[in-house]
């Protein structure tokens, strides 16, 4: 009796061992909802979070760890960040980025912040994705980006000594699969939060414009003169975009059709999403293709050298005369408004950065 007693002693204990040892492994996601910023709570409607995919401390970990990691490309060399830089807002201060073959592409790198309020969720230049959970899909498999296959980095990432756990954290299961990569990927981009710029801050009271600024932002605001906030926003869209496709006179005639591409119909032909003036100071160079190197470049294309085509926006009102026509002052003041939009802290910022 005593050698039975024995062995259900042994037994429990390694029933009770294997339980403790197997809720080391069990979920326990920690919520970590966004932090709103003052002027997007005040100013802005809510962002959008889909329910399938809450923000969670565990979930938010892991996709940053993703993002810098180059084990999502075909040949582990080149990571998110390679494209989307921490210190460039999470843009390529390259006018084309280099794929893992050194191909390029054709389009800028969009930078990354506030992508939460994204109302339409039509991401990309052209708009061809829908939600930031689809988006994160497109550039491991892109064969002039990172050059992968989701089959190949499930594998990896399953094999790997750290990432079975911290997905188990995130999700539930150490069962490694793309949706919850992208997933994760995107609460980490969700938290891409700017909202601490100068101008920020002057909405705020909590600081004074020089008398450049203050006119740049009037000639932003003056249908006569600027004419910028149609497209871009005002002091009441702290986003500085309205994150809508449009035909802003780059071209007469285009090699890259946009949203033309994407929805079959010619008259979207040449129509790009309005990219954020959020820090301009860091994401040179600019337009989709990168083909301004400079903010006076940018300036000078509104000013004079808006181009006519049949899919021009009606917006650009003045594209008969070549532009707005703004004086030399006015342009300058209009640069030092639009630098007044760059968050130095949101770049430097210890969250973003490569753990």
């Amino acid at each position: 009796m005593k050698k039975w007693n024995s062995y259900i002693i042994i037994l429990l204990t390694f029933i009770y061992t294997s339980c403790s040892n197997e809720s080391v492994e069990t979920y326990v996601s920690t919520p970590s909802p966004l932090e709103i910023p003052q002027l997007f709570e005040a100013r802005i409607l809510n962002p959008i979070i889909p329910n399938n995919n809450p923000q969670t401390t565990e979930g938010i970990a892991l996709g940053k760890k993703l993002f810098f990691d180059p084990i999502l490309s075909g040949n582990n060399s080149q990571a998110c960040a390679d494209c989307h830089a921490p210190e460039n807002a999470f843009s390529d201060s390259d006018r084309f980025s280099d794929g893992i073959d050194g191909s390029l592409g054709n389009r800028n790198s969009m930078p990354l912040f506030n992508l939460a309020w994204n109302y339409d969720e039509k991401f990309f230049w052209d708009g061809n994705t829908f939600s930031l959970e689809h988006q994160a899909f497109v550039p491991v498999s892109d064969l002039t980006e990172m050059a992968s296959d989701w089959q190949d980095v499930e594998e990896k990432l399953q094999q790997h000594l750290e990432y079975p756990n911290l997905f188990n954290l995130a999700f539930g299961t150490s069962k490694i699969d793309s949706v919850k990569v992208t997933k994760a990927l995107a609460q980490f981009q969700r938290t891409l939060i700017s909202s601490n710029s100068k101008f920020d801050k002057f909405l705020l009271g909590e600081a004074v414009l020089t008398p450049e600024e203050q006119n740049g932002f009037n000639v932003f605001m003056d249908e006569n003169r600027g004419d910028c906030f149609h497209c871009h926003g005002s002091e009441s869209n702290p986003l500085w975009t309205d994150n809508i496709f449009h035909n802003n006179g780059l071209d007469k005639t285009f090699t890259d059709l946009g949203l033309g591409a994407v929805t079959g119909d010619p008259a979207d032909n040449g129509k790009f999403k309005s990219p954020s003036l959020r820090n301009l100071a860091f994401t040179a160079p600019y337009m989709h293709d990168g083909r301004f190197a400079t903010l006076e470049e940018v300036i000078n294309h509104y000013s004079e050298g808006l181009k006519n085509s049949s899919t021009i926006d009606p917006l650009m009102k003045k594209v008969n005369q070549g532009g707005v026509q703004l004086s030399m002052q006015d342009k300058a003041d209009l640069k030092s408004f639009l630098l007044s939009l760059s968050d130095y802290e949101f770049i430097n910022n210890s969250a973003f950065s490569n753990p």
